[in-house]
């Protein structure tokens, strides 16, 4: 049964993750202006606004990013003011755990991951587009991967940490190693350490991503809501 002291599906904490991270635990990767806040450029894409923005707010981040910039908006509610540029739009989901926190089978072969692999972790992410990843991304939390004869096949780790809450992201398997559990020995195996420190896990998944829907539903997460991810270019030019 889950413990009462964690926290609950309704948590505000994650209907802005993105603030929630960089005003707490990931604070020192942060960048601000105003109620502005975007991450450190080398750690990852993501900006905020807080979720319900002024027009000062907006012009405070077109100031931190400089003009012409890339702002990703995550699955920020709000929309910018005129001036703005649309990169993409995509329709998603947002997860949250509702497992045991037990790892299926053992995990043997899981290894950590830090800074010495960042070139082997930025080439299977360069193979399987699981989501941004920049070379300081292991910052964010624990990375986890699967090597086999030496070589990293599989991965993924915590990204996203608003108050109570992990996010599990960067999923991602060779194409020649799928459908062998390496993926769901790695969330599981994330989720109980999450768990184990009193935190609770969640997810963000791609609409279109189906086989990632029924993977982490069949590990115990199910669908908090719907999401739209959101990118823009600040106005003025480089």
């Amino acid at each position: 049964m889950l413990d009462t002291t964690m926290p609950h599906d309704d948590d505000p904490a994650l209907d802005d993750p993105v603030g929630g991270s960089l005003a707490g635990r990931h604070a020192r990767l942060a960048r601000r202006r105003g109620r502005a806040a975007a991450y450190l450029t080398d750690v990852a894409t993501f900006s905020t606004v807080t979720v319900a923005p002024e027009a000062r707010d907006w012009a405070d981040l077109a100031g931190l990013l400089g003009p012409g910039a890339f702002a990703d908006m995550f699955n920020c509610p709000a929309l910018p003011p005129p001036g703005w540029e649309s990169v993409f739009v995509l329709d998603g989901r947002q997860l949250i755990w509702h497992g045991d926190g037990r790892t299926p089978g053992p995990d043997t072969g899981v290894v950590e991951l830090g800074a010495a692999d960042v070139p082997e972790m930025l080439g299977l992410v360069a193979q399987t587009e699981p989501g941004p990843f920049r070379p300081r991304t292991h910052e964010l939390g624990t990375y986890l991967g699967v090597r086999v004869d030496g070589t990293l096949v599989a991965m993924a780790g915590e990204r996203l940490r608003p108050p109570g809450w992990t996010e599990i992201s960067a999923v991602c398997t060779a194409p020649d190693a799928r459908g062998q559990g390496h993926a769901a020995r790695l969330v599981a195996t994330l989720a109980a350490r999450i768990v184990g420190r009193g935190e609770r896990p969640f997810l963000h998944v791609a609409e279109h991503n189906t086989a990632a829907i029924a993977l982490y539903e069949r590990l115990g997460f199910t669908t908090r809501r719907k999401v739209t991810f959101r990118g823009f270019r600040t106005p003025g030019s480089t």
